[in-house]
């Protein structure tokens, strides 16, 4: 059973105008290094939603992760999303939220409606993958430009739940703890993570 969520606010991201609530989401999929797996809660969410309503990112560098690759990874699926006419929603866990933390402060994408990043990593703790991830290393939390959650653990092995809620404060997301479950990863055995869902959809309708 996942425990319920606590939850810390902060409220320090750029105002700015608010999208008309009808627009249709699309969902860009950013995963950690290597990709997510096939029991991974994020594609599990890709599979139910399908094609046309969500993409994951192909970047070239998966397993040596280029942080600028990344980057336009991304905003080559937001692009896919907003050809649709769809307002893009950001989907990130592990290294991936500090390839979307980068997009947003890249992008001259139209607004989008909001981001959940999920056990965003401590590049300073010894157990940053340094050698297969270099580019990542000099990564700054800096205020978002959309609404946003940061999901922690207390336990996760890639970061400190004291770290994590420092991630959230510079970002101005908002920070869910999610309990034991480990790098929120296949291994801490979430699988469709109803908890989750029932967050993005709170980051979706804002």
């Amino acid at each position: 059973m996942i425990p319920s969520c606590s939850i810390t606010r902060h409220d320090r991201r750029p105002r700015t105008a608010r999208k008309q609530r009808w627009n249709v989401v699309g969902y860009v999929i950013v995963p950690g290094i290597g990709g997510s797996d096939d029991a991974h809660w994020q594609t599990l969410w890709e599979r139910q939603w399908g094609s046309e309503t969500a993409i994951r990112i192909e970047p070239g560098s998966w397993s040596q992760p280029d942080l600028q690759d990344w980057v336009e990874a991304i905003a080559r699926a937001a692009e896919v999303i907003e050809s649709r006419d769809r307002d893009v929603v950001l989907i990130a866990h592990s290294l991936g939220c500090w390839a979307t933390s980068e997009w947003l402060q890249q992008t001259n994408s139209r607004y989008p409606r909001g981001a959940l990043l999920v056990a965003p990593p401590d590049p300073t703790s010894e157990a940053f993958p340094v050698d297969a991830a270099p580019t990542f290393v000099n990564v700054a939390a800096r205020p978002l430009t959309c609404p946003s959650v940061v999901v922690a653990s207390t336990n996760d092995p890639y970061c400190d739940l004291r770290v994590a809620e420092e991630f959230a404060s510079s970002w101005g997301s908002d920070l869910k703890v999610a309990g034991e479950l480990g790098h929120l990863n296949s291994a801490s055995g979430v699988r469709e993570w109803t908890t989750a869902r029932e967050l993005l959809d709170r980051v979706a309708s804002r």
